[in-house]
């Protein structure tokens, strides 16, 4: 177990008790960021709350940290998140996602499209400029290097047309 496992499983019954839902971690050299939610979304209060509640957390278990000084970072996992886990991924079904992986799948890295399904095993997407009566692809977990949902901004497109995308 990494340090970024280490601190989900410290930090995330931690952040419960403030209300917050722990959303993700990483670690690197010189920071620890820290993404957190809650229905509704956070503000800076409850930010300011999820500081306070992990920084004795990383004062009494150094070595959960990177070596010398570090930047903890807590924030909103923003509107285009990364899901990790299942349970994440099961929120976002019937949602507009972008896979990438680590080897090709049916002949792609990366795949843009409707979560269809989740599971231990494989993501189900249903690509986004295919007809309707299109294939999904399956994709397996081993392979996916990350899932983030996708804003699109405006209204549906016009049949025919591509939808506008904004990147964040």
């Amino acid at each position: 177990m990494g340090p970024a496992d280490a601190i989900r499983d410290l930090a995330a019954p931690l952040l419960a008790a403030a209300g917050l839902e722990l959303w993700d971690v990483e670690v690197t050299r010189d920071a620890v960021r820290v993404m957190v939610d809650r229905a509704g979304g956070v503000d800076l209060d409850a930010l300011a709350e999820a500081t306070a509640v992990l920084s004795p957390l990383f004062d009494d278990n150094p070595e959960l940290t990177p070596d010398g000084r570090f930047e903890l970072e807590v924030s909103s996992p923003g509107v285009e998140r990364t899901l990790r886990t299942l349970e994440q991924l099961q929120r976002y079904l019937g949602q507009l996602v972008a896979v990438k992986t680590t080897e090709s799948v049916a002949g792609a890295r990366r795949w843009q499209g409707t979560l269809v399904a989740a599971d231990e095993q494989a993501l189900t997407v249903a690509p986004e400029d295919a007809p309707a009566d299109a294939p999904t692809v399956e994709i397996p977990r081993a392979l996916v290097q990350r899932t983030r949902t996708v804003l699109v901004w405006g209204p549906a497109p016009k049949p025919g047309q591509k939808r506008t995308e904004a990147r964040a």
